[in-house]
């Protein structure tokens, strides 16, 4: 499912000229583009447990550098063979992974539709890599590469370790580290009816990261002017790779 954000900042012929001042997203996040990744499982084990729901959302930026929420890109996952189903986590999600009408699809086909979309954000931004934005993100990113494992997908547009944890992020800035409480003191809405759902729990990520990070935009302002000063020589777009999926970007370690 995908809602239609406002218009996206694209990285231009006159962006990417020797001279020109690097795209925005670029400068923001070191050359890295922040998507947020949910998911929703049979357990707390990446190994053994299935993986059931699966939502990316993406985050783009005005031409003022401020964040917000970009096209969600949500699937319902088919159990991997042979995998562990807690009666425990499906009664917090509420997910039957049997139902009739559960439009589940593999894993790999879940993870190649988001990984396409956010290739072409990651090209269209002019970044090199994704990075995992989550709520206590390292368990997201442990079910993500569990996946990648389990599927043999080889060209994983996120950094294999790197992520952003909102809840570490409310807990400096709000005092908070419950996704529904700190989204509830950054002013935002919070359907708790709602919650435990891949694509819920996603986008108030989102929303939750973009509020945070707009609020630090005289810090990373101030940081920014430091680190010009200190002569660290700014990222450039990154160029399209001829051996990636045709105009796609290139993902290089960093």
């Amino acid at each position: 499912m995908s809602e239609a954000p406002p218009p996206q900042v694209l990285v231009t012929d006159a962006a990417t000229a020797p001279g020109a001042a690097p795209p925005l997203m670029v400068r923001r996040f070191r050359g890295f583009l922040p998507v947020v990744i949910d998911v929703e499982t049979g357990g707390f084990q990446p190994g053994t447990d299935a993986l059931l729901q699966i939502a990316g959302v993406l985050i783009d930026i005005d031409p003022n550098g401020r964040l917000y929420r970009g096209e969600t890109h949500s699937y319902h996952v088919r159990p991997f063979e042979n995998s562990r189903l807690d009666p425990a986590s499906l009664l917090v999600n509420k997910i039957d992974p049997w139902h009739p009408l559960r439009p589940a699809i593999d894993e790999s086909d879940a993870l190649h539709r988001i990984f396409r979309a956010v290739r072409a954000a990651i090209r269209s931004h002019g970044c090199r890599r994704a990075v995992l934005v989550g709520h206590n993100a390292a368990f997201d990113l442990a079910f993500l590469n569990a996946a990648l494992l389990r599927t043999g997908i080889k060209r994983n547009p996120f950094h294999p370790f790197s992520c952003f944890d909102t809840a570490t992020l409310a807990g400096a800035a709000l005092g908070q580290t419950v996704l529904a409480k700190a989204v509830a003191v950054a002013g935002l809405d919070w359907d708790k009816a709602s919650a435990h759902s891949a694509t819920y729990d996603a986008e108030r990520t989102a929303d939750l990261f973009c509020v945070i990070c707009n609020e630090l935009a005289d810090s990373y302002a101030r940081a920014e002017q430091r680190a010009r000063q200190l002569g660290w020589q700014e990222l450039a777009a990154s160029p399209p790779d001829p051996e990636d999926e045709p105009g796609l970007q290139p993902l290089p370690e960093s």
